[in-house]
């Protein structure tokens, strides 16, 4: 139960936080980064983990991140229902410490379909304005 306090009134609210949280969070629209971190682990497949997710970022997309924003990345999407984790076996060169996979989940899958058709719906119509747009800035430089 949650207090609330409007003015001189006290409300009592009755809601489970962790419901409206993550009923919030999956009407979100996909943020570019998130986009570029569900696309990096479908890229990779089995072998989708922190150092191997920001070597495809960085390669790929040239795109640097750190390996702090994609975990924090990762999380939320989990947090989402996009993507889900599981720590692999310990590994003698890690030093005994394990690796944490990645895979994209169904609603990950969605969520970047959807954010591709928004995208495509927008620049329908626009590339020869942007080719020609492009062409003109590149010629005022001469």
């Amino acid at each position: 139960m949650t207090r609330a306090v409007l003015g001189d009134n006290i409300h009592i609210v009755n809601i489970n936080i962790v419901k409206a949280e993550r009923l919030l969070a999956k009407t979100d629209h996909l943020g570019e980064f998130e986009q570029l971190a569900l696309l990096a682990v479908m890229r990779l497949g089995d072998d989708a983990y922190g150092a191997r997710i920001q070597e495809e970022l960085d390669g790929t997309a040239e795109r640097e991140a750190s390996i702090s924003a994609i975990y924090i990345t990762l999380t939320r999407l989990e947090k989402k229902g996009m993507v889900r984790s599981w720590m692999g076996p310990p590994s003698d060169e890690r030093g005994g410490k394990a690796r944490r996979y990645f895979a994209v989940e169904p609603e990950g899958i969605a969520a970047l379909n959807e954010a591709r058709q928004r995208l495509l719906s927008m620049w329908d119509g626009l590339e020869a304005d942007l080719e020609a747009a492009a062409g003109s800035a590149g010629s005022e430089g001469r």
